[in-house]
């Protein structure tokens, strides 16, 4: 077990009586976690020291991770930039308090907020951003609105410019992201649903996905890519995405490209129209196939259906272990994080939720949380 040397005055909290979840092999066992400070010390039955908090009849899993929001999304009607910001703040506390607590934002939150969270003016989960949806002239990422013309929502310095038309100016693109603070780069590498049922789905050419991802890499980013479909998920994962956001078109030629790539499937905006069963068909090809899954929830219709939706679509598919894997240790190696999160660890992060139950069923997590701890400390109801 790895040892750590505590600060004088480091808090220590023994969770004691539940069974703990590993992620990984989708078991439980009886034991206690042992929190120093804002890490995981010792896991194990009959630990001592500090505070202990009785857990008994619970279940004790990582804190979730959602590899798709948008806590930020800009309204369609017309209000100041600051509604943006404001609106905001309920949604972080409330992603904090429903036991997510990371997330990588797909487009809308800027660098601003990851300051604001740091310096403790706001309460949520910690946060990844991609700042825009980088993309062509004419596709996803273009605010053009015939006859009004170009009606840029955000208009700020901090969201750059993220249109590009050929490989130089894609690599510019990149480069003007990482500028203002972005973790990751998101590339519409397809046109959004409405596009595409209307027979439009301007795409970036392959040579300019290219080279948003080799830009990317050489700046220390990674890609992830909005791609309904299959042809755009193939070029997409063919240039070197990491993540494929959505996938509702997949077919056997798409899920081949993937081989390397996360799937994030994204099943709950879409689950109540038409293409429902066709997306839930993708995911059982990709999941067939060996596709590595991660759970996001494009938290970003309103009103907003956040990972616990998403939670209980992708268990109907996975089963609720591998649901739960997908929103924990899946979700972190996604993100380049699997060495301080997504399992309950000596050394890890002390993210934890606790549940009611000793049971791994998903179908309604929000109302089986007894306490959720981020960095060590336990979220209040009031965050």
């Amino acid at each position: 077990m790895r040892l750590v040397r505590l600060p004088q005055g480091t808090r220590v909290t023994v969770l004691a009586g539940a069974r703990v979840f590993d992620p990984d092999t989708g078991e439980t066992t009886r034991a206690d976690v042992r929190l120093d400070g804002d890490r995981i010390a010792e896991v194990g039955p009959g630990l001592d020291g500090g505070e202990r908090v009785d857990c008994s009849g619970g279940l004790l899993i990582p804190g979730l991770v959602d590899c798709h929001v948008h806590v930020a999304f800009p309204r369609t009607e017309p209000l100041p930039r600051s509604a943006r910001i404001l609106e905001a703040v309920p949604v972080l506390r409330g992603l904090l308090a429903r036991g997510i607590t990371t997330v990588r934002d797909a487009w809308g939150a800027d660098a601003g907020f990851k300051h604001a969270l740091r310096e403790g003016w706001l309460t949520g989960p910690d946060l990844l951003v991609s700042l825009r949806q980088l993309g062509p002239t004419g596709g996803l990422g273009d605010s053009w609105e015939p006859p009004a013309g170009a009606v840029d929502t955000f208009g700020d310095p901090s969201l750059p410019d993220p249109l590009f038309d050929g490989p130089d100016a894609a690599r510019a693109a990149v480069r003007r992201m990482v500028r203002a603070g972005a973790d990751w780069i998101k590339i519409g590498a397809g046109g959004a649903m409405a596009s595409i049922r209307a027979g439009v789905d301007v795409r970036p050419a392959d040579d300019e996905l290219l080279a948003v991802v080799e830009e990317a890499r050489r700046c220390g980013r990674d890609v992830m890519a909005h791609a309904h479909t299959a042809a755009a998920v193939v070029s997409a994962a063919r240039a070197g995405a990491r993540s494929i956001e959505h996938g509702t078109f997949l077919d056997d030629s798409a899920v081949a490209a993937m081989a390397d790539a996360w799937y994030v499937p994204t099943l709950s905006p879409i689950s109540d129209s038409e293409f429902a069963e066709t997306h839930r068909r993708s995911l059982r090809l990709a999941v067939e196939a060996g596709i590595r899954i991660a759970a996001g929830s494009d938290l970003a219709p309103r009103p907003h259906v956040d990972l616990a939706t998403e939670l209980r679509l992708l268990a109907a598919v996975l089963g609720d272990a591998a649901a739960l894997k997908a929103a924990t240790s899946e979700a972190a190696r996604l993100l380049r994080l699997d060495d301080d999160r997504g399992r309950l660890e000596p050394g890890l992060r002390a993210d934890l939720v606790l549940l009611d139950g000793p049971d791994l069923d998903v179908t309604d997590l929000p109302g089986r949380i007894r306490a959720v701890w981020h960095d060590g400390e336990r979220v209040s109801e009031a965050s």
